[in-house]
């Protein structure tokens, strides 16, 4: 199969199919966690929603149970972003992705410019005796620091350790149903695990591609952060398949990478603030429809709505005692039967999110009418 030309409705359809988004996946959080490499977590609730469009029967408490029985947690990973993995996935994959959060450190933050002529090894050994005696926020964090560096601005050594440490954010933080800081502590003190110490990222690259794949080596480097992400595909390319997309691009899949008929119905899908699907790729066609690509990059903070398998619009629920109303804001017209599928997926959404609501509603944009449930 190499050197076979794949369009990008063929790219969206294996997309949706490995981020369980052409039909729900019958499996458990964790499996779903684990199988698409962790989820984007600025937004604390964001992975419920993520992982309810994902997961058949999904309901908050077993992933609320997942983080407070420590077998997931919120750290930075993949960009030296927040994510949300399973515990075991986090002890595995930050030694591969250190390097990332040292560069965003040292050449991509602000931090790293202001403490150049830090310590390093010295602050992180003084944040780590802070934050392993009890979590912390920055906040408390920073002041602590500036009793050794008075000197130093207190955010800036509170930042420092932030990149520089691999550090999760402790319950009741990303708690369905609960509120609080965000206290960090580091991995090894939350799990009494140490972390793995193989830095390869092979097997990154294979999980990365059985869950997005087929991607190109841009794809992946924007994905991960890592670099050198061309030298690390041609060293694995005896184990890969090989394609080219219709602008010429190559493509690298895992052999078992399954590609869906282009013309598989896709359901309507209601997505989370920046979720996996919008930010995995250097090149987003495949899930961003070129004509409306500026603005769904500009607004990647907003819950999105897929419509045949791209982005077709924005979403939120709002709640006005005792009512709770899921606005959508579409961005382009769709036809009658299109905008029903969408409302019968939208109650689903208002029943998971705002079941107590005793009376639901969903307003389209002005050209469409409002439904009532």
């Amino acid at each position: 199969m190499r050197d076979k030309t794949v369009t990008d409705r063929t790219l969206n359809r294996a997309l949706l199919q490995r981020q369980g988004l052409l039909q729900r996946w019958p499996i458990s959080a964790a499996e779903a966690l684990e199988r698409m490499v962790g989820m984007q977590a600025q937004v604390p609730l964001a992975p419920y929603v993520g992982l309810w469009s994902r997961v058949e029967a999904f309901e908050p408490r077993e992933l609320a149970d997942l983080i407070t029985s420590r077998a997931a947690v919120r750290g930075s990973l993949m960009r030296a972003t927040l994510h949300l993995v399973t515990a075991r996935d986090y002890l595995r994959l930050r030694p591969v992705l250190q390097s990332v959060s040292e560069r965003g450190f040292v050449s991509g933050s602000p931090f790293g410019r202001a403490l150049a002529s830090v310590d390093l090894d010295e602050l992180t050994a003084v944040a780590r005796a802070i934050l392993e005696a009890r979590p912390r926020t920055r906040a408390e964090l920073g002041p602590l620091l500036a009793e050794r560096w008075p000197e130093r601005n207190q955010v800036d050594l509170a930042y420092g350790a932030s990149y520089l440490l691999p550090l999760v954010q402790v319950p009741p933080r990303g708690v369905w149903g609960s509120a609080g800081s965000a206290r960090l502590t580091t991995i090894e003190s939350w799990l009494g695990r140490p972390m793995a110490t193989d830095p390869s990222p092979d097997p990154l690259v294979l999980r990365y591609l059985a869950a997005f794949g087929p991607a190109s080596a841009s794809d992946f480097g924007a994905w991960s952060g890592l670099i050198g992400a061309q030298s690390i595909l041609e060293r694995l390319r005896p184990q890969l398949r090989s394609y080219r997309d219709d602008r010429g691009r190559e493509l690298f899949d895992v052999p078992d990478g399954l590609l869906p008929d282009p013309h598989t119905a896709a359901p309507p899908r209601f997505l989370p603030e920046f979720d996996n699907v919008l930010i995995a790729y250097a090149d987003r066609r495949r899930i961003i429809p070129q004509r409306h690509h500026g603005q769904v990059i500009a607004n990647l903070g907003e819950p999105m709505l897929l419509v045949d398998g791209f982005v077709a619009g924005f979403w939120r629920v709002t709640r006005d005692d005792p009512s709770a109303t899921l606005q959508l804001r579409l961005l382009e017209p769709i036809r009658t039967d299109v905008q029903e599928a969408i409302a019968a997926e939208g109650n689903r959404l208002l029943n998971f999110l705002a079941s107590e609501a005793p009376t639901r509603e969903i307003v389209f944009d002005a050209t469409t009418s409002a439904q009532r449930s």
